[in-house]
């Protein structure tokens, strides 16, 4: 097993670090919060790339993503904390904000709509706000999953909440149109991926 990670390690050398947010733990599984967790799953199925690399906080693995070298990852860190694990893995790799694309979701974006943005504010939400003050900039691109807005004073029951069965068809095309997106960032840039993912939804959405 070592032998096997030090190999991977070695052919890869990420140009783009993909970081989705989101809660470790069972009990934060498959939560609205998590969206971001889930979509670098359903990319990492997609590439076969295992994510069994266990370092500065958080967990990842390496491999390739149309065709550029990545490093996906997941923050062990919880939510608030996520931008430790950004600038670490940052620094490790020597890499500069602008190649970090974070998945994460968004209360003021109705469920299963997607918006690319290039940079921005956290706003106002703690695990953006972590990464802008650990890595020290707002420049780095970013996927923002609709989730719904919660009802009134009911924050953060609602993103620790899961979705309901009638949710459920608009939320796998979500985040299957969501994994579909960083596959273009990476592979033609956020302008060409914002041109498409940003326009209309598709039926049903």
């Amino acid at each position: 097993m070592r032998w096997w990670l030090r190999k991977q390690e070695t052919a890869v050398l990420p140009e783009w670090i993909v970081l989705g947010l989101g809660n470790p733990g069972e009990e934060y599984a498959h939560t609205r919060h998590n969206v971001g967790f889930e979509v670098v799953d359903i990319l990492a199925s997609r590439h076969r790339i295992r994510l069994s690399l266990q370092r500065d906080h958080a967990r990842g693995g390496l491999g390739w993503v149309s065709g550029v070298p990545v490093l996906l990852a997941k923050p062990m860190t919880y939510m608030n904390r996520s931008g430790e694990a950004a600038r670490a893995l940052l620094q490790r790799y020597r890499l500069e904000p602008s190649r970090l694309l974070v998945i994460v979701d968004d209360v003021a974006l109705p469920l299963g709509k997607l918006r690319l943005r290039p940079s921005g504010s956290d706003g106002g939400h703690n695990g953006l706000a972590s990464l802008i003050q650990c890595v020290g900039t707002q420049e780095f691109p970013r996927v923002r999953i609709g989730i719904g807005s919660p009802p009134p004073g009911q924050m953060v029951e609602y993103v620790l909440s899961r979705f309901s069965p009638q949710e459920q068809p608009i939320v796998e095309q979500m985040l299957q149109r969501a994994a579909d997106a960083v596959e273009m960032v990476l592979a033609e840039g956020i302008q060409a991926a914002m041109n498409r993912f940003n326009a209309a939804q598709p039926s049903g959405v």
